[in-house]
């Protein structure tokens, strides 16, 4: 693990990296500090954040003036982490939430949760020439090429994460978490890769990670067990898929997601998912293909495997947002009623 940080932090002081995923960088060293449970981890990791939080303050001091939905939402993100570490948003905080007021649900979002569920019509960006297209477009309007068409798991994680972010950070990025939250039960059931495409199947895995990280803080609460029977009966039962697909980044979010459920070494999918990481790390400290050049991909899988590998402390059975187990309870209660014999 600390092999893995340590290259996290080689990546994140290479200008251009730090420049490009900055927030996500932010994020990582707090979120390692906030929740790692090992003394050794922790310190540093807690060494590192307050230097990448500094970093982050002085190249987001301010909001461009024609700043973006995605611009701002990358800006809330960032903030966050930063915030906590003790950065100080007294000034840009009042910025930051006039700018997200400009957008909407669908421009934050690519949809509005308050009337309707995650959609299945909103293409990618061209792979050809990157123009965004609008919804429900199938063929680039610049180039004429077909687009491929995102999952509308894919679509759920990203407002997952966007709500999550905006809520706790106390500005609204064009809904609230609970607006996004409600939509589970029409994302059910969840298929096997044996019943879907490839592509769909590891967007369900990483939605249903995304639904636990934002609902226990990101490692920080242990969810009541029972909280959500599904998505731990789909986790724990596909687990061995990562293994099967060489895929060590989602191990990582695979473990990391069946702890905040309540899972623990004793397990033996627990035992099976760390044993996989360990024998699949990399000299370097990462976990990905040895050809793989992508930077994202490459600290990110390093991030995941710490994540799935290390003992969280955690701060008892709690949810990010209370306010929300009333929606989780009556979605549990309706499940079970359409599932009791006549």
């Amino acid at each position: 693990m600390l092999k893995a940080l340590d290259y996290i932090d080689r990546s994140a002081r290479v200008p251009e990296n730090f420049a490009a995923q900055a927030s996500d960088y932010t994020y990582c060293f707090y979120s390692i500090a906030a929740t790692a449970r090992d003394p050794e981890l922790r310190a540093a990791a807690a060494r590192l954040a307050p230097t990448y939080a500094k970093r982050w303050a002085e190249t987001a001091a301010t909001v461009p003036p024609n700043a973006n939905s995605d611009e701002v939402s990358d800006m809330v993100f960032g903030w966050l982490p930063a915030s906590l570490l003790g950065e100080s948003d007294a000034r840009i905080k009042p910025e930051l939430a006039r700018a997200a007021a400009r957008f909407t649900a669908i421009d934050l979002l690519l949809f509005d949760p308050a009337k309707e569920p995650p959609p299945s019509d909103i293409p990618e960006d061209c792979r050809y020439d990157f123009t965004s297209n609008p919804r429900g477009e199938t063929v680039c309007r610049k180039c004429g090429r077909p687009l491929r068409i995102r999952s509308k798991y894919d679509v759920w994680m990203d407002a997952l994460i966007t709500t999550y972010t905006g809520d706790r950070y106390g500005i609204q990025l064009g809904a609230s978490y609970k607006d996004v939250l409600q939509w589970m039960p029409t994302m059910r059931p969840y298929l096997k890769l044996s019943q879907t495409g490839y592509r769909n199947f590891i967007d369900t895995l990483y939605a249903l990670t995304h639904v636990v990280y934002t609902l226990n803080d990101y490692g920080k609460y242990r969810l009541p067990r029972g909280l959500l029977p599904q998505e731990f009966a789909y986790l724990k039962e596909n687990l061995g898929q990562a293994i099967a697909l060489h895929d060590p980044e989602t191990m990582g979010e695979f473990l990391d997601a069946l702890k905040g459920l309540g899972l623990n070494e004793s397990d033996e999918v627990i035992r099976k998912g760390v044993t996989y990481l360990l024998d699949t790390q990399r000299p370097d400290g990462t976990w990905s293909d040895p050809k793989q050049k992508d930077t994202y991909t490459l600290y990110h899988s390093a991030w995941t495997a710490i994540d799935g590998l290390k003992d969280c402390c955690w701060q008892g059975e709690d949810l990010s947002f209370p306010q929300v187990r009333p929606l989780l309870d009556s979605m549990q209660l309706a499940a079970l009623k359409r599932n009791k014999p006549q």
